[in-house]
């Protein structure tokens, strides 16, 4: 069918779009465990009722919807932005860059999951209209951007695949690092440190003794296991976090109730109890074959309970219900002693002013040659046996 009969269309509310028609395109493998929990309709549509997106928060929805004459093919996660923040791709320098010209960056135009540091597909299309759903999306979203004279469009954590066919369509390609651990079917966490160099096996397994030794019992999670003052606790523990990271906590306490009545056979929350209480906690999002580690939190410091937490329990329930990777959220070396290695994540971007555009365009290249410098030398300095 021909792209000028697919009309595009924006949403300010993800109650405009039915689920059945967003999951189409966001989930289309169907079953009980989606690939990506963070662009289903519940997980989107739980930021909105919430109010952790919309009026006051800096994230205004704008989701997009591309249909045909048999219905909706494609749509995407997109907001007007008024800063930076929730972001995890850092583009402050160009903001300050653009305003010291004489320019408004901000609004601008993000489509991504809000504060979600994950990869996964922006341009989420119904299969057998890939090609022209993506491109009509591309085309739809620097449409609205042009209208109303907006600096920039940005798409984060897309996959490999759409950021090659979006610089195809003429936006910016930029690269970045996380850290991920990979699953190499093993049977057991043991089989996982029988691969580490003998130094960084003995110093996992001392930081699992000391974690394990803070004197209480830990306990993951998930599904009908989790009640509601399991988030009472969690909530103590995120907004601790966020006032240190942030300022102030992205999630409203809300969400976190709606996570408990509709999505909590998606997430694990490890939680560290001592005396019946608890005093520390790590909560992930459940893909059909990857652990998602988004926040962490306590209110007691015990040596190793963090690495504990975050990463070694998310590995152990990785390699016991057989899921090919954990992502441990945005940046941190230190996770590379831990098993988990290098990787590059992607995103795109489009520019309004062609001088500014040819200067990050320019940015983007040098950026992109030290991304791959510091991923090839991390790896080299991962903990794995040599040969």
């Amino acid at each position: 069918m021909d792209e000028r009969a697919i009309e595009i269309r924006t949403h300010d509310s993800l109650a405009d779009i039915p689920a059945e028609d967003w999951d189409a395109c966001a989930c289309p493998e169907g079953g009980d465990r989606p690939e990506d929990p963070f662009t289903t309709h519940r997980f989107l549509h739980a930021l909105e009722r919430s109010g952790s997106v919309g009026p006051g928060t800096g994230w205004q929805p704008l989701y997009l919807s591309a249909r045909d004459e048999a219905g909706i093919i494609g749509v995407a996660p997109m907001y007007a932005k008024m800063h930076s923040q929730g972001e995890y791709v850092f583009d402050h320098s160009w903001a300050h860059a653009w305003e010291r010209a004489g320019g408004s960056y901000y609004p601008k135009l993000q489509i991504a999951v809000p504060f979600t540091p994950a990869t996964g597909r922006r341009f989420l299309v119904r299969p057998g209209a890939e090609a022209k759903g993506m491109s009509a999306l591309v085309q739809g979203a620097v449409q609205v951007a042009a209208d109303n004279e907006l600096s920039s469009l940005h798409v984060t954590f897309c996959t490999e695949d759409e950021a090659i066919a979006g610089e195809a369509m003429g936006l910016l390609h930029r690269s970045h690092s996380q850290y991920h651990w990979f699953n190499d079917g093993f049977a057991d966490f043991d089989a996982f440190l029988e691969t580490l160099s003998s130094r960084k096996r003995k110093a996992i397994r001392k930081d699992r003794r000391t974690a394990q030794n803070f004197g209480g019992e830990i306990l993951a999670l998930t599904g009908d296991d989790l009640k509601p003052e399991h988030w009472d606790a969690f909530w103590t523990f995120y907004q601790d976090t966020g006032a240190r990271k942030w300022g102030s906590p992205y999630l409203t306490r809300a969400f976190f109730d709606i996570v408990q009545e509709e999505m909590r056979d998606d997430v694990l929350l490890v939680l560290a109890m001592r005396d019946g209480m608890p005093v520390a906690g790590a909560l992930n999002f459940i893909g059909r074959d990857v652990l998602y580690g988004r926040y962490w939190g306590c209110i007691e410091h015990h040596p190793s309970l963090h690495f504990e937490l975050c990463y070694y329990q998310a590995i152990d329930y990785a390699i016991e219900h057989g899921l090919g990777r954990v992502e441990a959220g945005a940046q941190g070396d230190h996770k590379l002693a831990r098993g988990y290695m290098p990787v590059t994540t992607h995103s795109l971007h489009w520019i309004g002013d062609p001088g500014f555009r040819r200067a990050v365009a320019e940015f983007c290249e040098q950026e992109a040659r030290a991304v791959d410098e510091d991923i090839e030398i991390l790896t080299s300095m991962g903990p794995f046996k040599r040969g």
